[in-house]
């Protein structure tokens, strides 16, 4: 469905505005089907995104600041999200011995077993995304996305 029949709009729309009412809507389309995933587990794709960091760490904590650095939304607050996933068991926070400053992260393992379970349901969202299009145009779009963000 063309952007100007879901907005509803009655007067043509400029193409650079297109591509950007295009992305935003695209963009809220996939946040609430992915929210829709993290629903019953009770916890943000931010949250999510944390958690994955901290799994890609493979066993090595990671502080604040690393954290920060690999969060898709730049303007997270990085601690209140390490408070909550602290809360529900899913990471635990020490001080660094060498450097008292330093606040560390580690996944647990009741935070690893929930991405075990949301690993199948994530693939499965990704795909029926991408499953519209066809391999080449995967890499097409892939490659404008970032020549249009990197302008």
């Amino acid at each position: 469905m063309k952007i100007e029949e879901i907005l509803k709009s009655t007067i043509p729309i400029d193409n650079s505005k297109k591509i950007i009412l295009n992305i935003l809507y695209t963009h809220h389309m996939i946040a609430e089907n992915f929210n829709d995933i993290l629903k019953p587990y009770d916890i943000s794709s931010e949250q999510y995104n944390v958690l994955r960091i901290l799994r890609g760490q493979k066993g090595n904590p990671a502080n604040m600041s690393l954290i920060q650095d690999r969060m898709l939304a730049k303007t997270s607050n990085t601690t209140r999200l390490v408070d909550k996933l602290l809360i529900k068991d899913f990471v635990t926070r020490k001080v660094c011995s060498e450097n008292r400053r330093k606040i560390e992260v580690l996944v647990t393992k009741k935070g690893l077993d929930v991405l075990k379970e949301l690993d199948p349901k994530v693939i499965n969202h990704e795909n029926s995304l991408s499953n519209k299009l066809t391999a080449d145009e995967i890499i097409q779009l892939n490659h404008l996305l970032e020549k249009y963000r990197n302008h």
